[in-house]
């Protein structure tokens, strides 16, 4: 992945690049411990890391000199030495990730030396397109998901509360192969389902519910993500008719979904069916996100993002109404741009289910 980094030094006229977000050190070195920095240039690629990952660093990141900071030499010290071996004049910083504090204690040294440059979203975006090797391992998580889904169903009963229903999808995923989760699992039944990202409470699901499960996991680091919505029972028309909506919304979305299509012309087709359907005002934030090592990479499909879609991105489609004091339906499939449409890596049913 570093060869990425080499064409963006060139593009931004850059002697070197520090990089201190998580997720792009894992994704150019390998290395998934929690703290750390890398420095790239021409000459050095170097690993920056504490006596706790340094072990691992050196497993995981074999390409990369791994150097562990100690009383004497902190980062500061370990980046400057760095930048004066390369006698670097111009260094790239990720501005939108490292806080202000710890911007001004490692440049402080150079600052008469080199010139640090903000780089905003440009190292984030190096990986919007995922390798083969990347897509199998969102796929795996993806699979995990699905039979996940597929056992939770059998848990869901009245009386039983939205935070265990939470738990067992989290045990599910685990005992799937799951080595943890892409985000806090979200249950929300009933009026709570009018909630996009409620949190689960003590709340026992009743008759009649609407039962919003939207949950995924991480496989070799890389990130699943997917919804279903469920009536605890008999659905009323209403809920017929709502999750009816959502569905044909989610469909037609995924029909026009493909290469070369903008993030916002894609959410219009999902929107713009809602809207007609009269219920606009209760589909409030976008239709979907590209996933990988975080669980939410850019691009998004919404009004406001008109990056182009290219092969091989992952992208959720993930239409919902939500009505207050009613309840609400999530759909959310997860899939890869190909050249004329995509493929879908979630294969849990989306018929409506009354449990």
């Amino acid at each position: 992945m570093t060869e990425k980094v080499t064409e963006l030094l060139k593009k931004k006229n850059l002697d070197a690049i520090l990089i201190s977000d998580g997720y792009n050190m894992r994704y150019l070195s390998g290395f998934g411990g929690a703290t750390g920095y890398l420095y790239i240039s021409a000459d050095q690629k170097v690993l920056m890391t504490d006596s706790r990952y340094t072990t691992q660093a050196k497993q995981e990141a074999p390409k990369f000199a791994v150097v562990e900071v100690s009383t004497e030499k902190g980062y500061r010290e370990l980046i400057t030495e760095c930048i004066r071996k390369d006698q670097t004049k111009t260094i790239g910083f990720e501005d939108q990730q490292m806080t202000c504090a710890d911007f001004k204690k490692i440049s402080s040294p150079t600052k008469d030396e080199a010139t640090w440059m903000e780089l905003g979203e440009e190292v984030n975006l190096l990986r919007c397109i995922k390798t083969e090797e990347e897509l199998e391992k969102v796929a795996k998580a993806e699979a995990i998901g699905d039979q996940a889904f597929q056992k939770i169903l059998g848990d869901i009963k009245p009386g039983v509360t939205e935070l265990t229903i939470a738990a067992k999808l989290d045990y599910y995923m685990r005992e799937l192969g799951a080595e943890g989760n892409s985000f806090d699992t979200i249950v929300a039944s009933g009026l709570h389902s009018a909630m996009p990202h409620a949190v689960p409470t003590a709340k026992k699901l009743e008759k009649g519910d609407f039962i919003t499960m939207d949950f995924g996991c991480r496989y070799d680091g890389y990130c699943s993500d997917m919804t279903r919505t469920v009536v605890l029972g008999e659905a009323s028309s209403k809920q017929k008719e709502i999750y009816g909506i959502v569905l044909k919304a989610q469909m037609a979305a995924l029909e026009q979904i493909c290469a070369g299509k903008t993030g916002s012309e894609v959410d219009q087709v999902a929107r713009g069916l809602i809207a007609e359907a009269g219920y606009g005002e209760y589909f409030g934030h976008g239709l979907g996100h590209s996933v990988g090592l975080f669980i939410h990479e850019e691009p998004r499909l919404s009004p406001k993002c008109h990056s182009v879609l290219q092969k091989n991105m992952t992208m959720t489609v993930e239409p919902g109404i939500y009505i207050p004091e009613f309840g609400g339906v999530r759909i959310e499939d997860l899939v890869v741009i190909t050249e004329k449409g995509c493929r879908n890596l979630a294969h849990s049913p989306k018929e409506l289910i009354e449990l």
